[in-house]
This record gives structure tokens, sequence and C-alpha cells, in this order.
């Protein structure tokens, strides 16, 4: 139920990209070899947080707070 709740969607999009950032950073191998197709989308995921990684930590920080609050 997360694509019909726009909080819970951001949510997931959010852990995809640090999670793929994450994973490029450990063993870079692994999302490099797949820059096309469906698994192109962890690429393009870690290529964005490690481009926009400061304003993905204050979504993820925003995130948190706005999960703590409800």
């Amino acid at each position: 139920s997360a694509l019909f709740n726009f909080q819970s969607l951001l949510l997931v999009i959010l852990l995809l990209i640090c999670t793929c950032t994450y994973i490029r950073a450990v063993a870079p191998r692994l999302i490099d070899r797949n820059k096309e197709g469906f698994l192109g989308l962890f690429w393009m995921s870690a290529r964005i947080g490690e481009r926009l990684s400061p304003y993905v930590a204050l979504a993820c920080v925003a995130m948190a707070i706005t999960l703590l609050v409800q």
C-alpha cells in the first residue's frame, strides 16, 4: 500500500536511494555493472545519493521527524 500513500512512497524512495548509495560505496561493482534496463534504476538511485547527498540527508531527517511526530 506504499503506492497509494504519498508519504510511504517518499519513504520507500528515500530508503532506496540511501541503500543503493551505501551498497555502491561498499561494493561498487555490484551497482556499476547494471547501468541499463530495470536494474539501472539502482545505479541511478546511487548516483542521486552521491550527487545530492546533503539534500537526501535533509530529506531523511525531515522524514524521521515527520514519522516521530505522527
